[in-house]
């Protein structure tokens, strides 16, 4: 059943804090998933978060520090001492107590890591600190199972035990040589099965397998992982020496970032906004609007040629005052279109359903769409004419008839037009090596604007010729 925090629960622990009654507190919160924890500490006040923090065991509050929230976790950790840091750090695993370091200033991380007490687990914290956050290097544990090439199946077996105490899941046991240079890995049912207790497991070791280097890229390492459906893999310096492995825990964590990152990314280009490089409260006023100026002065440039294109017929406008008024109509209905096909072709991208061979089957599929989607607007444009004629069209001097299919022809076109313009600029850009998500609506629907006018405008130069003159 899921959890679910309840007013009661929240008025019982502030309650229980006021009257600093640590041990009910530690009763009422000790058998608590760290997860469902982490979503109490946000409901409560930053006092009361620290207050648990202190008084709840460092084996306890450790798992807890990593499900928090970025900020939240910066508040708490602002308020401890770094002796009371360094408890938290102790009770995780390298990578881990080295993400959460890396959050600290510098005087304060010499601080908290002057106060660990385990000194092989400072050393692999001190040395996870040096590859930047997003390798492979940056993302490793350096807690794994390792056994010698020379070495017997008891041997290995009193090792591994040993070993096993510091990590909480083995996926793989790795091969190494005397100079610790990864060879293979072992498999357990190899090494259950062996004929004898002595026999070498340089007769049955594995010597083929995946592994990363420590400069890989994580999202890279996590395309690895998922072609060969891995739940772990090794990660090796520059000379071949083991150094870490990465588990699928890890790669979750990179994909969910990545996305979250390629979404953002997306929805501010689909925006008609250059991507932000800080979230939206961090980012400065000036930079903001510089990022934004771009789009709207390349955007605005374009529009002027629609001031342009309704220039080119101000002829018939003036004989025909009528055909201004569905000029929104005109250009909103290409545009929205327009906007619509590049979403849809945009997405499938990103997704792996489309790629630059498609071109033609989209093509075909979107003259039909357009065609389709078009004729639905021209009959409800033309319903719509039909309708207000009754109630004063004639006043313009044209036949309501007329007007109505110049609009409907001119909305099959333009829709037409639009779908099509949408669906194939993103192939357009992929082809020219672009990001796809750079055709904007906004820049979609500019170029279905000034576009649209014409078509507009020419139909109507054609159909309503004999009432122009």
């Amino acid at each position: 059943m899921e959890f679910k925090i309840s007013k009661e629960l929240i008025q019982e622990l502030e309650q229980l804090i006021q009257s600093k009654n640590d041990q009910q507190l530690e009763v009422l919160l000790n058998d608590m998933h760290h997860a469902d924890f982490a979503e109490i500490l946000d409901e409560v006040s930053i006092e009361e978060a620290t207050y648990i923090f202190k008084v709840l065991d460092s084996e306890k509050t450790a798992e807890i520090l990593l499900e928090l929230e970025d900020d939240l976790r910066e508040k708490i950790l602002s308020r401890l001492s770094p002796k009371e840091i360094a408890e938290e750090l102790d009770e995780l695993e390298t990578n881990d107590a080295a993400d959460i370091i890396g959050e600290l200033s510098k005087d304060r991380k010499a601080e908290v890591i002057s106060e660990l007490q385990d000194i092989e687990h400072a050393k692999g914290i001190v040395d996870l600190l040096r590859y930047d956050e997003d390798t492979a290097g940056g993302i490793m544990h350096k807690e794994l199972v390792k056994v010698n090439e020379n070495w017997n199946v008891m041997t290995c077996v009193k090792e591994m035990r040993i070993q096993a105490e510091n990590i909480s899941k083995v996926h793989s046991i790795y091969v190494v040589d005397d100079d610790n240079k990864l060879k293979g890995r072992l498999s357990l049912k190899d090494l259950l099965t062996a004929p004898t207790t002595k026999t070498p497991i340089s007769e049955f070791y594995i010597r083929k397998l995946n592994y990363v280097d420590v400069e890989t890229a994580d999202v890279e390492v996590a395309r690895i992982m998922d072609k060969y459906d891995l739940e772990a893999i090794p990660v090796v310096d520059e000379l071949g020496r083991l150094v870490g492995r990465i588990t699928i825990d890890d790669v979750i964590d990179v994909i969910k970032d990545e996305i979250e990152k390629r979404d953002t990314e997306d929805i501010q280009k689909f925006g008609g906004l250059e991507a932000l490089e800080l979230p939206y409260v961090q980012t400065r006023l000036f930079e903001m609007v510089k990022k934004r100026a771009t789009w709207l002065v390349v955007l605005f440039l374009g529009e002027m040629f629609t001031a342009s294109a309704m220039g080119f017929f101000e002829g018939e406008i003036e004989k025909a005052v009528v055909l201004a008024l569905f000029v929104p109509l005109i250009i909103s209905s290409g545009g929205n279109s327009g906007s619509q096909a590049a979403t849809l072709i945009i997405r499938a991208m990103a997704l792996k359903e489309l790629d630059l061979k498609d071109w033609w089957f989209v093509m075909k599929k979107e003259i039909a769409s357009g065609f389709l989607l078009g004729s639905i607007l021209g009959i409800v444009g033309f319903i719509r004419i039909m309708i207000w004629q009754q109630t004063g069209l004639y006043q313009y001097g044209i036949h309501w008839f007329a007007v109505a299919m110049t609009v409907s022809i001119s909305l099959v076109f333009i829709v037409l037009w639009g779908t099509l313009s949408g669906s194939m600029i993103p192939f357009l850009l992929k082809k020219l090596k672009l990001d796809p998500a750079t055709s904007s609506a906004p820049f979609v629907a500019t170029l279905v604007d000034v576009t649209g006018l014409v078509i507009y405008f020419t139909i109507a130069s054609l159909l309503l010729k004999g009432k122009l003159l």
